[in-house]
């Protein structure tokens, strides 16, 4: 038998191997080796995810729609004590308020760049009589709806005519997501412009969340504000995985709870939509 102290000897030199081994590599991508993988991740030796959204925000869309305000009355005549008022004291009622033209922003995906079909947040388009798309590169389209599902707050509209040069993402399955996974979303917040989030998934299947009435959503920490609504979430393969649709804050602003609906959902809701039509 080998003496202790020659066992306590062989096993320090053992530990200074490992120590001077070098760290285990990432797995090799196929046909690629180490640097295909890691090459859409860096640059320069620096982390970055711009080769990634290079590739998917030009089929990031914003959504503007114009909503017809119709004329009504007075809302002091929908008092029926301010009514009797007037109508005793012989004073001509109020005339009614005019009517008028809303306008709001959304966001919105490409889906189908051959039919040109772009999803977006069913309440986004809401009441529209115009809806005008604009790519990334400033183009702007007119859209008509297609159809919506409300189950699913997804409405489907279609470019007319179909632009040139259109490019549409893919979905990946939101089954597979879990507690932790980065992700990424794009829209238009407030209006001003492609913007890009980073964060990870925070929670899943979230009910009754963000006023939406559509439940079992992702919950996110990657900034999501108004005019968000429609625009996708992705993952680090640059796969659609939800569809922005809601936020919880007090002053309706980020506060680092944001919803989505899963991408699964939205794809059976597209499909749907499409059948019909």
């Amino acid at each position: 038998m080998m003496p202790f102290h020659r066992l306590l000897a062989l096993a320090a030199a053992l530990l200074a191997l490992v120590a001077c081994a070098p760290m285990p590599t990432a797995p090799l991508a196929e046909g690629g080796g180490r640097d295909a993988l890691e090459a859409p991740f860096h640059r320069g030796g620096n982390p970055t995810l711009a080769p990634l959204l290079r590739q998917v925000t030009p089929a990031v869309v914003n959504v503007a729609v114009e909503t017809t305000i119709p004329q009504r009355d007075h809302p002091f005549l929908s008092d029926p004590n301010f009514r009797r008022f007037l109508e005793t004291m012989d004073i001509p009622f109020p005339e009614s308020v005019e009517g008028g033209r809303q306008q709001s922003v959304g966001s919105g995906l490409i889906v189908d760049a051959a039919q040109g079909y772009v999803l977006t947040n069913a309440h986004v388009i809401k009441d529209a009589s115009r809806i005008t798309v604009t790519l990334k590169d400033r183009r702007s389209f007119s859209a008509r709806l297609l159809g919506t599902d409300a189950a699913a707050d997804i409405a489907v509209l279609v470019l007319t005519p179909v632009p040139p040069g259109l490019s549409a993402l893919q979905f990946g399955d939101s089954d597979r997501l879990e507690v932790g996974d980065f992700v990424l979303a794009i829209g238009n917040p407030f209006g001003i412009g492609q913007t890009v989030t980073s964060g990870i998934i925070s929670a899943l299947g979230r009910e009754g969340m963000g006023g939406v009435g559509v439940g079992g959503l992702i919950q996110t920490d990657a900034s999501i504000n108004p005019g968000n609504s429609g625009g996708p979430l992705i993952d680090l393969s640059g796969q659609v995985v939800g569809i922005n649709t809601a936020l919880l804050g007090p002053t309706g602003g980020n506060v680092g709870i944001g919803f989505a609906t899963p991408s699964n959902r939205a794809q059976v809701a597209l499909r749907r939509v499409i059948a019909r039509h």
